[in-house]
């Protein structure tokens, strides 16, 4: 019961997490070209569909006026004055409703044209992002050297610059969806999709998973950071570098428990004995805003609790519980939050 009240409950905690600090959520707050130009068709749908619903509330009252203004009058005059009405209320109709149908595909031709438009960008920054049940693996590609630096369900992005992002699947179709900078595009396995993103306001965003992937789908979101170019690149810079060697003696028996355990087999940290790919990279797990893709604040009690029992946090996900004295588990959950 526990298990079914925590999935049932997830996307309101999911809602009442971004609203205490995971950042904006809202497709109808853009701070990117590309949601700006879905949010201005979905502004002129609404109108277009909205002035016709009320119109088509008039003529319906119109009819019914006529109908009871009638009653009086002859059949045949009633049925001649009525048919000629009808006759104009319908042509006006049909005019209406073509008007309103060619402008609707002329603005989404459109829209459908600025959006691609970015794909021209020969500057755009490359980002591969592989949606797993339940957590985003992300991977830019280091200006400087070439190679590949990961990181996990934490996307930054700089601003005024065009990113184009390469959408891989696991395991099972997901979705990926960044209400404030874009819109949503489909993640499936065999394929690759390709999402361009132009953000224009530095900030705090949320993405989430948008197509219903398992257990835990309410729960898979993402932080999203816009920052100015300087910024990002030095953020980039320092995602590159491996971990750093702890000085501190508890610090370096945390570093031991991750090499000699579990946790190794499945984490990668740069610059130690940690080199598994199976679950996410934790080289720079301590600079991240949350843990568990977005669900936690990343904490030490939530690294602890998450290292000892992730199953009790988020029912269902793929990552066992370590076998972990609590003391061990404690340097261990010190040493993770230590990696910035």
């Amino acid at each position: 019961m526990r298990r079914v009240l925590r999935t049932v409950a997830g996307p309101a905690l999911l809602l009442l997490a971004a609203a205490c600090g995971g950042g904006p959520q809202s497709a109808l707050d853009p701070a990117g070209d590309q949601a700006g130009h879905l949010h201005g068709l979905f502004k002129l749908m609404l109108w277009v569909c909205g002035g016709t619903y009320l119109l088509m509330l008039g003529f319906l009252g119109w009819s019914i006026w006529r109908s009871l203004h009638n009653q009086g009058v002859g059949r045949e005059a009633s049925a001649a004055g009525l048919d000629r009405g009808l006759r104009a209320g319908l042509g006006l109709w049909a005019g209406i409703v073509v008007i309103g149908l060619a402008t609707l595909a002329a603005a989404s031709f459109l829209v459908d044209r600025a959006l691609a438009s970015a794909r021209a960008d020969r500057e755009a920054i490359a980002i591969r992002v592989t949606a797993h049940q339940w957590w985003w693996r992300i991977e830019y590609r280091n200006p400087a050297t070439g190679a590949l630096i990961e990181t996990a369900n934490e996307l930054h992005l700089p601003a005024d610059r065009t990113a184009r992002i390469e959408l891989h699947a696991a395991d099972v179709i997901h979705s990926f969806w960044l209400p404030n900078l874009g819109g949503k595009l489909d993640v499936i396995p065999g394929r690759v999709n390709l999402l361009d993103i132009t953000p224009r306001r530095i900030g705090w965003y949320r993405g989430q998973c948008a197509e219903f992937c398992g257990l835990q789908h309410a729960l898979m979101a993402l932080d999203l950071r816009v920052a100015p170019e300087e910024e990002f690149a030095g953020w980039l810079a320092a995602q590159a570098a491996p971990a750093a060697a702890p000085d501190d003696a508890m610090l370096a028996r945390g570093r031991a428990v991750l090499e000699g355990g579990s946790c190794a087999v499945c984490h990668t940290v740069r610059g130690t004995a940690a080199a598994g790919k199976a679950g996410p990279d934790l080289t720079h797990v301590g600079s991240r805003r949350s843990i568990a893709a977005g669900w936690l604040p990343n904490n030490r009690g939530n690294l602890h609790g998450w290292i000892l029992n992730p199953d009790a946090l988020k029912p269902g996900t793929s990552m066992p519980a370590a076998e972990l004295a609590p003391e061990d588990a404690d340097v261990l959950a010190r040493y993770l939050e230590w990696l910035r």
